[in-house]
């Protein structure tokens, strides 16, 4: 039966109840800025874990894992929770006290805490960091060549057009060569371009500061989710990866045997995705009115038929963690077979289509070069 998350108190001491989620709903995982990284927290999660499957005490694992670090401050931070430990602080206190730590993993580790199953929860947390350790270097593989041919073919065309067609422009002017009309067309937006690159530049860096300030708002996250969805492949490959990431969210919480619907409750606040936190907040409320969650996941396109099949199963046979565990693997997989794909299908267009734009510049300027040199001679 689940709990109800609003009525838990938000004293920090004692039992499971006093749980801080209302605090904890309003933060989202951290996946970027800390300096105990996600790779750290996958290495601390999984050694944590084996070592008190060998038997270990927290805190003599703890001290061990100091002893491996090699930054001063990964040193201080597992020391300060070592410290507190000895005080009498359970683990998740402690964890709470740094800004390091997500509110996600309090709550996972508090849940640890008061089932004895700590051990289980560090594995799956080191499990979870890994996954998205993973999604990381998958994108990044996916999109850092595109992203440098688009970054030197645009600084390649800006170079042209500030230095390159300017000196053309004045040796036609010279010599009253007849320009074609694709010459004069690149000679017009070169010269728009030395007007106003510098107002482009500003307006660039104007609309990157205010999608930084509304990038958090509703309807900000809205209309970039339609756009994003429409993009062949990539909207695909977006949706596929927020899945995972909700899969292995409850995956975890629901090994840690948090109820169903708190899980949903729990994980439509950490990931930042318009359309699958709209839905989820319908399923909850459809799961409260008596629907199952397969019935209530199946309204909603940001699942597919696949999953919804899953999750019938999972219902009839009360294997929840399990299906949740292997859709998780399979949409890992699918996501890196489609970033191999995108990465395949976006660079030759890329190449072709910048590659192009270089070519008609280098052609408009020598098409009157070629009739400049016919009358010299």
């Amino acid at each position: 039966m689940a709990f109800k998350l609003e009525n838990i108190p938000k004293s920090k001491e004692s039992s499971f109840n006093s749980v801080d989620v209302d605090s904890f709903l309003k933060k989202e995982i951290n996946l970027f800025g800390s300096s105990f990284s996600n790779k750290k927290k996958e290495a601390f999660y999984m050694e944590l874990s084996v070592l008190l499957e060998a038997g270990l005490t927290l805190k003599d694992g703890l001290q061990l894992f100091i002893e491996e670090q090699k930054k001063d401050t990964d040193k201080k931070l597992i020391s300060s929770l070592v410290k507190q430990l000895i005080e009498g602080k359970s683990f998740a206190d402690s964890v709470k006290r740094h800004k390091e730590f997500s509110e996600y993993e309090y709550y996972s580790l508090r849940i640890g805490e008061e089932t004895g199953t700590l051990q289980k929860v560090a594995k799956e947390l080191g499990s979870f960091y890994k996954r998205k350790n993973e999604q990381r270097r998958t994108i990044t593989s996916a999109l850092s060549y595109p992203i440098v041919v688009l970054l030197t073919a645009f600084m390649a065309i800006f170079f042209m057009l500030k230095f390159v067609v300017p000196m053309f422009a004045d040796i036609f002017k010279q010599n009253k060569v007849e320009l074609p009309y694709i010459t004069r067309l690149i000679l017009s937006m070169s010269e728009t371009f030395q007007k106003y690159y510098a107002l482009g530049i500003l307006i660039v860096i104007i609309l990157f500061i205010w999608i930084l300030a509304n990038k958090k708002k509703p309807w900000y996250q809205k209309i970039l989710a339609t756009f994003i969805l429409r993009i062949p492949f990539v909207g695909e490959f977006v949706r596929k990866l927020r899945i995972a990431q909700f899969t292995q969210a409850i995956t975890l919480l629901t090994s840690a045997k948090i109820p169903l619907l708190n899980g949903i409750q729990l994980t439509k606040k950490m990931i930042d995705y318009y359309p699958l936190q709209k839905a989820l907040i319908e399923v909850e409320n459809d799961i409260l009115q008596g629907k199952s969650l397969s019935q209530s996941m199946q309204m909603h396109k940001v699942f597919d038929s696949k999953m919804i099949s899953l999750l019938k199963v999972a219902e009839e046979t009360n294997q929840n963690e399990t299906i949740f565990q292997r859709l998780t693997d399979q949409l890992n997989q699918e996501i890196d077979y489609k970033s191999k794909m995108i990465s395949a299908t976006i660079e030759p267009f890329i190449i072709l289509f910048l590659g192009g734009i270089v070519a008609v510049i280098l052609i408009a300027m020598y098409l009157p070069m070629f009739k400049l040199s016919t009358v010299i001679g």
